[in-house]
C-alpha cells in the first residue's frame, strides 16, 4: 500500500510512535525514526529492517528542541530525497490540575505538543510542496473532545492542533497535500501502564484493578493496541483516503460520549 513512500514517524522509540512505524513498514514505507531514547530507536529500526526490508534511518532528537526538530527532515532528505508522509507522535506533557502547574510546565508543554508540530511541518512543507502531494498526520488525543480532568496541559495544548490540522487542509488543498488528525483515547502502551502503577500506589491498589477499571470506561471492553492507532495512520497515508482531509478522526473504542 505504501511502497516507494518516505514517512517520518516521530516519539517512535515506543508506544504509539513504534506501533505507527511498524505498520507503515509492514506496508513498505522507508522510515525516518525520531526518539530522545538511541537504544531503543535503533533496535526497533533494525528490527524493522530484517523483518519487512525497508530501510530506517533513526534520528535522535527531542522535540523541544528546535535545532533536533530540524535535523529529522534533514535526514529524510539526505537519505531519501523526499518525504511522503509525516507521522507526527508526541509524548504526554505533565499531569496536573490548573494551580498544581507552573509556568514554565505551560512553556515545556507548548513547546511539546504544539510548537514541535509547526517546526516539524515547517521542515517538511517546501518539499511536499515542490512536489506537489503528501500527506501530514496529527496523532494528537480524544481529550480534544473529552478532556480528562487532571490532564490540564494536554486537554489546552493539544486542541490547538484541530486548529492547524483545519487550517493547513483549506491552505494545502491546491497541493494536494492531504492534512488529517488522530484522536486517539486509551492506548496500552508503557506510559499508560506507568500511570496506572503510579495510581495504584497512591490508591493502595492493584495495578490490574486500576487497568480493569480504565478498560469498563471503553464500550469495547479493552484498551487499543498502538498497531491499531498505526493501521489508521496507514490508511490516511495511502491512496485510499484520497478525498479526506481536514479531519479530526475519533479512534477511542466509542469511550468519548460528545459528538
Amino acid at each position: 500500500m505504501l511502497k516507494g513512500k518516505v514517512s517520518i514517524v516521530t516519539a517512535a522509540s515506543r508506544g504509539i510512535g513504534a506501533g505507527v512505524a511498524s505498520v507503515l513498514a509492514r506496508e513498505g514505507s522507508d522510515l525516518v525514526i525520531a526518539s530522545r531514547d538511541s537504544a531503543r530507536l535503533e533496535k526497533l529500526a533494525r528490527e524493522l529492517e530484517t523483518k519487512y526490508g525497508v530501510s530506517v534511518v533513526p534520528v535522535q532528537a527531542d522535540l523541544t528542541k528546535r535545532e533536533d526538530v530540524r535535523r529529522i527532515a534533514e535526514a529524510a532528505i539526505r537519505h531519501f530525497g523526499k518525504v511522503d508522509v509525516l507521522a507526527y507522535n508526541t509524548g504526554p506533557p505533565k499531569p496536573g490540575a490548573f494551580m498544581e502547574l507552573s509556568e514554565e510546565d505551560w512553556e515545556y508543554g507548548v513547546r511539546l505538543l504544539l510548537m514541535s508540530a509547526v517546526w516539524i511541518t515547517r521542515d517538511v512543507l517546501p518539499h511536499m510542496v515542490e512536489r506537489r502531494q503528501g500527506r501530514l498526520i496529527y496523532i494528537t488525543s480524544s481529550t480534544l473532545k473529552q478532556p480528562i480532568p487532571t490532564l490540564t496541559l494536554s486537554n489546552v495544548i493539544r486542541i490547538s492542533l484541530a486548529g492547524l490540522v483545519k487550517t493547513l487542509a483549506y491552505q494545502l488543498g491546491p497541493y494536494n497535500i492531504l492534512v488529517n488528525g488522530i484522536m486517539q483515547g486509551y492506548v496500552d502502551t508503557e506510559r499508560v501502564r506507568e500511570v496506572a502503577a503510579a495510581r495504584a500506589q497512591r490508591e493502595e491498589r492493584r495495578v490490574e484493578d486500576v487497568i480493569k477499571e480504565i478498560e469498563r470506561e471503553v464500550p469495547l471492553g479493552r484498551l487499543a493496541k498502538p498497531e491499531e492507532i498505526g493501521e489508521l495512520v496507514a490508511f490516511l497515508a495511502s491512496d485510499k483516503a484520497s478525498y479526506i482531509t481536514g479531519s479530526l478522526i475519533l479512534i477511542d473504542g466509542g469511550r468519548t460520549l460528545c459528538i
